[in-house]
C-alpha cells in the first residue's frame, strides 16, 4: 500500500475533469491510503450522484488549501482558473512529503518533483483554443501579463514538469501534448459509467439528446439550428437538452430558452437530472448531436455512446476517437450534419452498422478499464 497524494481543484460535479478526477481516486481507495488535495471540500454524495462514482468519506483523507489562499482568488469577477490551479500546486509542494505518488488530474503540473499528471488539454499551450475564449481573454498584452503572474505565482518549471508521467485523455489531446512538451504521452481514455442496456432499439423514441454543461462552448444554439434543417424532412422529429447551468452561466441559459421558444415547442430542456434519470433518458433515446468544436475529449457524446445512441460530432478534437473516426458521424458545417443525420435517419441498414461500430469501442471508454490501468499506472510509478 502506498500513500497517494490525489491533486484536483474541485471534484464537485459537473464536468468531466472533475469526474476524471472522482474515478482516479474511486481506482485507488482500496488499493493505497489517499489524500486528496483540492481547492473546494470534497462532498461525496453529489459525487456519487452524478458520476456514478460509489465513494465513502471514510475511505480517504483530505487537504482543503487554506481559507487564506483562497480569499483573493474567490472573490475575483472571472473564474480565475489558473490563479487557483497555481496556488494549488505552490500548496501542493508544502504539504507533498512524505508521500510515495503524486498524482494531478488537473493538466499539466509543478509538482517540485516527479509524479503522474493527466492532461485534458495542456493549460500551457497558448493561444487558447477559440472554443475557449472569453470576453477577458480578448486583450493581448494583458493576458500575456497575466499568463506570466500566474507561472510565477505558481513557481512553474517547465523541466520538472516534463520530468513527470504524462497521461492524456485521447490520441488528440496527446498529438497536442507531443508538440508543446515532446516525450511520449499515454492515452487514457476518462471512464463512462456503464449506463444499462436501456431499450431495444425498436422501443426507443426517434428523436434526440444533447447532454452536457448548458455552457457557451457547448453551442446548443448549433445543435438546435441543425435541428431545424433536418426537421424540414422529419417534423416530427423532437430535441431535450439535459445538463447543468449555474450562475455564470444563467444568462446564456435564458438565451437558449428564447430561442428554442421562438422555433417552436419540439425542444425542451432538463436541468440537474440524477444519474438514474439520465440513464432512463439516453436508454430510451435513438439519436445524440453535440456541437462543441475541438472537444477535448467528448464525456456527454462518449456517454450516449455506450447507451446505445447514435450520436453525431463536430469534425475535430478527441470527441472523433469516441465515433471511431466515422465519416458518417462526423460533420464540418451546420449543412453537412443535417445531410447525414437526415440519410441515417431513413436507413435502417447503417443505422444498424453504426450501432455496432459504436457498441465494439464502448469497452475503451469502461470505468473496469479505466479504474484497473490507473491502478497498474500508480503500482508501476517509481518508489
Amino acid at each position: 500500500m502506498r500513500r497517494v497524494l490525489l491533486v484536483q481543484p474541485s471534484l464537485q460535479p459537473p464536468g468531466g475533469g472533475n469526474g476524471l478526477a472522482a474515478w482516479v481516486l474511486q481506482a485507488l481507495v482500496t488499493k493505497h491510503r489517499v489524500t486528496v488535495l483540492s481547492w473546494q471540500p470534497v462532498e461525496v454524495e453529489p459525487i456519487n450522484r452524478f458520476f456514478g462514482t460509489h465513494l465513502h468519506r471514510s475511505d480517504f483523507d483530505t487537504i482543503v488549501v487554506p481559507r487564506a489562499w483562497r480569499l483573493v482568488p474567490d472573490l475575483l469577477p472571472t473564474p480565475a482558473a489558473l490563479v487557483k490551479l497555481s496556488l494549488l500546486m505552490r500548496y501542493t509542494r508544502k504539504v507533498s512529503a512524505g508521500f510515495d505518488v503524486i498524482f494531478g488530474a488537473c493538466n499539466e503540473t509543478d509538482f517540485g518533483r516527479r509524479g503522474i499528471q493527466y492532461i485534458n488539454y495542456p493549460s500551457h499551450l497558448r493561444p487558447r483554443p477559440a472554443v475557449d475564449l472569453r470576453w477577458y481573454h480578448q486583450a493581448k498584452a494583458p493576458l500575456a501579463a497575466y499568463y506570466a503572474v500566474v507561472d510565477r505565482l505558481a513557481g512553474f518549471s517547465l523541466d520538472r514538469m516534463r520530468s513527470n508521467v504524462t497521461l492524456v485523455n485521447s490520441d488528440w489531446a496527446g498529438e497536442q501534448v507531443r508538440s508543446f512538451l515532446g516525450g511520449n504521452p499515454r492515452t487514457l481514455y476518462p471512464p463512462v459509467a456503464n449506463p444499462g442496456p436501456g431499450l431495444p432499439w425498436s422501443e426507443r423514441a426517434p428523436h434526440f439528446l444533447a447532454v452536457g454543461r448548458i455552457s457557451p462552448e457547448k453551442e446548443y444554439e448549433r445543435v438546435m439550428r441543425i435541428l431545424v434543417r433536418v426537421r424540414a424532412n422529419a417534423p416530427d422529429l423532437r430535441l431535450t437538452i439535459v445538463g447543468t447551468s449555474d450562475r455564470q452561466t444563467a444568462r446564456y441559459f435564458k438565451r437558449l430558452q428564447s430561442l428554442a421558444r421562438s422555433l417552436g415547442d419540439w425542444i425542451q430542456f432538463r436541468q440537474n437530472v440524477s444519474r438514474d434519470e439520465l440513464r432512463e433518458l439516453m436508454g430510451s433515446h435513438r439519436y445524440g448531436l453535440h456541437g462543441m468544436r475541438e472537444e477535448h475529449f467528448g464525456m456527454a457524446p462518449a456517454e450516449m455512446a455506450r447507451a446505445g445512441v447514435i450520436v453525431w460530432v463536430p469534425r475535430g478534437g478527441g470527441q472523433m476517437e469516441i465515433v471511431g473516426n466515422e465519416p458518417a458521424l462526423m460533420y464540418d458545417s451546420e449543412e453537412d450534419a443535417a445531410a447525414k443525420i437526415t440519410a441515417v435517419l431513413y436507413d435502417p441498414a447503417t443505422q444498424e452498422r453504426l450501432r455496432q461500430g459504436l457498441e465494439a469501442r464502448a469497452g475503451l471508454f469502461s470505468t473496469d478499464r479505466f479504474v484497473r490501468e490507473v491502478r497498474e499506472i500508480v503500482s508501476a510509478f517509481p518508489g
